[in-house]
């Protein structure tokens, strides 16, 4: 059974509370909540609770089995790290929408029931979005907008989804779908998590709007909507091998797209979803091996992905820039900063003795050992691609390279704290994988550590930093804004807008001038026609009857006498009239 508080209760109450507190009252209960949610998780075992019947569906607001409880786990352990992070900010609204961002995670890894999901999966959406709002410029305003409103989409087509397949199935309750059957509600709500994970051509909204979100925001956000999607992925869509293609197809991309970017964080962006591409591949391949290959990928990515996100923010935090052409030569004032980015970027790299290593390599076996030759050598491809970019490439012009001339201090000592500690764990993982691997779904029977394993990812590494060596002046960042899938959109906007412009609007002039010229002239003929009709016509009928019935009202009433025995005259003459008549007729019949 489920033991103790829910993890999501506890966010929740966390939100409702922080708001009647300041100062240091205040980032202490923003700490110590994430804690006793780590501690609400660790007391958990498999069962559910919270049965309702509600409108004539059977809801349950808290499951939980292996597969939620590793993404607790990790959600509780970033809640903390994030708001470690966080310690330092004075901005109520950041903490109280990252305490419902949290939350919602958390409800949407516990629900058992479509509804609950849903829910927690639009307020997810929405405290999210305060997080790109809070930084307050026009830049975020706009990103912001543009999150929301996919998301809300996403919203919308996840609750068609819902209805459309609890019409079919006549229940509610969340569990694999059938992917042999298809249909229009296992496309919809298919369509709805893609989203959230952020695969292309659905991707522009993440690297649109991270890069936006404050410095502390865009650490929660690296860690929470695309791994909810890759959980819900995992537990209604295991072996859907329409993901597979979709998987590989997000791994290069994010790769590729890199190589074109000079933001910092927009750069982690596109890796963010390169790394989901790999979850995605193996939920599409739905073996056992792969499904633990998918959850403990998404376990490391969110601890190393938020050491990334918090290096870079430490460096935009201090020196308030965050282009590549912009920055270089920090390592002399911020050494420990750049030991911390730097076991991030050895742990998304898939570093030997790095958690990176452990999973995504977990995620290549399986394809090989599916006999998918092809998927396991792209993924290898775009893990090469990885180490490029984040391992290489964005240190160097970040951190080395070009001295640009500042020379911030370190970050605030709870922002190092913080670091330190998901540094910690990329290193714990990837030196004892069998932690981690013993919260997998299923039982784990594999080595990462074989000789095979750690020659083939060393030879390749080292064959992309000889590459990195050779080519270096090709990698210099430029002064460009890149446009990836959100050029479809541009382009579709800027359609959308032509003929909105052009066609629709000299039609509507057209209309117009023809209402008010002809077909104004020809209406007004027509009320004049109808008006004539009215009066010499209709008003003649009614009149005439009106005065036929008045006439007939005169002649009634002078029959009525008052005089008993001329009213019984009257009804004895009626009687024979109507008796008599018939007999009339008889008699006259031959």
């Amino acid at each position: 059974m489920i033991e103790w508080l829910h993890p999501a209760f506890l966010m929740l109450l966390g939100a409702l509370v922080l708001p009647l507190l300041r100062g240091v009252w205040q980032k202490s209960l923003s700490v110590l909540v994430p804690i006793l949610a780590l501690i609400s998780v660790a007391q958990m075992t498999a069962g559910s609770s919270g049965h309702v019947h509600f409108a004539g569906v059977d809801l349950v607001l808290f499951q939980a089995d292996q597969l939620s409880l590793v993404f607790a786990w990790v959600f509780a352990i970033m809640a903390v790290i994030g708001n470690i992070y966080a310690w330092h900010i004075t901005d109520t609204g950041q903490r109280v929408a990252a305490f419902l961002y949290i939350s919602s995670a958390f409800g949407v890894v516990f629900a058992g029931d479509w509804f609950t999901l849903l829910v927690a999966w639009e307020v997810m959406a929405l405290a999210s979005a305060y997080l790109i709002f809070a930084s307050a410029n026009a830049a975020a305003v706009a990103a912001g907008f543009r999150y929301l409103m996919v998301h809300v989409a996403g919203g919308v087509l996840l609750f068609g989804g819902i209805i459309l397949h609890g019409v079919q199935t006549g229940s509610y309750l969340i569990g694999p779908l059938d992917h042999g059957q298809g249909g229009l509600a296992y496309n919809l709500i298919l369509i709805s998590f893609m989203l959230n994970a952020a695969v292309p051509p659905l991707s522009a909204w993440l690297t649109d709007a991270y890069p936006e979100a404050t410095v502390t925001g865009a650490v929660f956000l690296s860690a929470f909507t695309t791994k909810t999607a890759v959980y819900v992925l995992i537990r209604n869509y295991p072996g859907a091998e329409v993901l597979i293609g979709f998987g590989v197809a997000m791994a290069l991309y994010g790769v590729v797209f890199a190589v074109l970017e000079n933001d910092c964080r927009r750069l982690l962006g596109y890796h963010i979803i390169s790394q989901v591409g790999y979850m995605v591949a193996a939920v599409g391949m739905g073996t056992e091996m792969a499904l633990n290959g998918a959850a403990s990928h998404a376990f490391a990515h969110i601890l190393y992905k938020g050491l990334l996100f918090m290096g870079a923010g430490a460096v935009i935090l201090m020196t308030g820039r965050r282009k590549l052409t912009e920055l270089g030569g920090l390592y002399r004032t911020m050494p420990i900063t750049v030991c911390l980015y730097m076991i991030g970027a050895l742990a998304i790299s898939a570093f030997p003795l790095f958690s990176g290593f452990v999973s995504k390599s977990m995620i290549i076996s399986a394809a090989a050992g599916d006999h998918r030759a092809a998927v396991a050598l792209l993924l290898t491809v775009a893990s090469s691609g990885t180490f490029l970019h984040t391992g290489l490439k964005l240190p160097y012009y970040m951190f080395f390279g070009k001295d640009c001339g500042l020379r911030p201090a370190e970050p605030p000592r709870n922002m190092l704290l913080a670091m330190g500690i998901a540094a910690v764990f990329c290193i714990g993982i990837g030196v004892f994988p069998q932690l981690l691997y013993a919260q997998l779904p299923y039982p784990v029977d594999y080595h990462p550590y074989s000789g095979a394993h750690v020659t083939e990812s060393l030879g390749v590494l080292m064959f992309t930093l000889l590459a990195f060596v050779l080519f270096l002046k090709y990698l210099d960042p430029e002064k460009t804004i890149s446009l990836d899938t959100d050029w479809v959109y541009r382009r579709g906007a800027s359609l959308f807008m032509w003929i909105a412009r052009r066609p629709v609007l000299i039609w509507e002039q057209w209309l117009t001038t023809l209402g008010d010229g002809a077909g104004l002239r020809l209406l007004h003929r027509l009320s004049r026609g109808s008006l004539r009709v009215d009066m010499m016509v209709i008003d003649a009928i009614v009149n005439g009857v009106a005065l036929t019935a008045l006439r007939l009202g005169s002649v009634l009433r002078q029959l009525q006498t008052g005089i008993v025995s001329h009213y019984a005259v009257v009804m004895v003459a009626g009687l024979i009239l109507l008796l008599g008549w018939p007999l009339y007729i008889a008699m006259g019949a031959p």
